[in-house]
């Protein structure tokens, strides 16, 4: 089902959790929430199940507006962080949990009610672990159960808030792909918080990135790393080298190095070139910027230096594959950078 917010807002005590948020989410996607604490994501989220009520704003499921409906009402699948499984409670009675509360008349029997939780174990690859309670389950596989109860209502959207955040950093990569995997055969409409960049950028169909209560860029994962469209976005997703400068002439000069940049559309006056540390290249005689190395770190085929660029607060890293034979630079050695892709951004914003 179709999601529609439009003009969202909600404050508390004068702070503006949301302002102004306005997103459409198609029918199926997996769409990521993404953000630093107090973004306004997990509210946002909450605001969609009908946890909180917007202090203006809609949130329509389709065609209806839910935007006063209860949580209840509007049948939405909830995952937490902490899984909030019944202790005293089987696997499977906390799966089929949602459908026995429901109201007598739409209620299923037990035989129905039985089938649709073998089922879904089958699905969350549990076959067979109905009987056991949540402490005989390993973290991930709480996680699992917990996506199941979701699941079992056949909710009109799935709403996840930092599913994996509880779960150590290997269990997160397993269930994140076997997540991506779930929805491609369900097909649910998903939103997941997160603030987890490598787990938006994997699982996402579209990213929205979220910036005091609002939005700050909604694309694919692609559009969001590659085409920032501000300078915030660059910095918040992945490694982002910055350099202080200033736009003149639509050039973007370094101050105490001769080399330019092009700065097009960029108003003139204070501003930033920013960089990923793998779109920086060591240059060749006196081409690019002069800098210094700090220090030299391996992580398995990967060599990242760190470097000091005279005039900059700011440390940059260059990033490149440790092939074999390849002498890594040491400390206190010299050598220029050129920025093979970049952006420029007004300091003013």
């Amino acid at each position: 089902m179709d999601l529609h917010l439009r003009q969202l807002s909600k404050r508390y005590t004068g702070v503006a959790a949301l302002d102004g948020v306005d997103l459409h989410v198609e029918a199926g996607e997996l769409v990521a929430l993404l953000g630093p604490s107090g973004s306004g994501k997990t509210t946002l989220l909450r605001v969609i199940a009908g946890l909180l009520h917007p202090d203006a704003g809609q949130v329509l499921f389709g065609r209806d507006d839910a935007t006063r409906l209860s949580l209840r009402e509007r049948n939405v699948g909830f995952v937490f962080q902490h899984y909030a499984l019944f202790k005293h409670m089987t696997v499977a009675e906390n799966i089929a949990f949602g459908l026995r509360s429901r109201p007598r008349s739409r209620r299923p029997d037990k035989a129905t009610i039985k089938r649709r939780v073998e089922e879904l174990l089958g699905l969350i690859q549990l076959p067979g672990f109905g009987d056991r309670y949540p402490e005989q389950l390993s973290g991930g596989q709480k996680q699992r159960v917990a996506l199941a109860r979701a699941l079992a209502i056949d909710p009109t959207v799935l709403l996840l808030d930092e599913p994996f955040g509880a779960l150590d950093a290997k269990v997160r990569v397993e269930l994140r792909r076997w997540l991506r995997q779930l929805h491609e055969r369900t097909g649910q409409t998903t939103l997941f918080v997160t603030h987890d960049q490598e787990e938006a950028l994997e699982l996402a169909d579209r990213i929205v990135v979220l910036r005091e209560g609002r939005i700050e860029q909604v694309g694919t994962p692609d559009e969001i790393y590659s085409d920032p469209a501000s300078a915030y976005v660059f910095d918040f997703i992945g490694r982002a080298n910055v350099l202080e400068g200033e736009v003149r002439g639509g050039r973007f000069h370094l101050p105490g190095h001769a080399r330019t940049f092009s700065a097009d559309g960029v108003p003139e006056g204070a501003a930033r070139l920013y960089a990923r540390a793998h779109d920086v290249a060591p240059g060749e005689g006196d081409e690019g910027i002069a800098a210094r190395v700090v220090a030299a770190h391996r992580l398995a085929d990967r060599i990242t230096l760190e470097l000091h660029v005279e005039g900059q607060a700011r440390p940059v890293e260059l990033d490149f594959a440790a092939t074999p034979g390849l002498t890594t630079p040491a400390p206190g050695s010299e050598l220029r950078l050129v920025p093979l892709r970049y952006r420029v951004y007004s300091s003013a914003g």
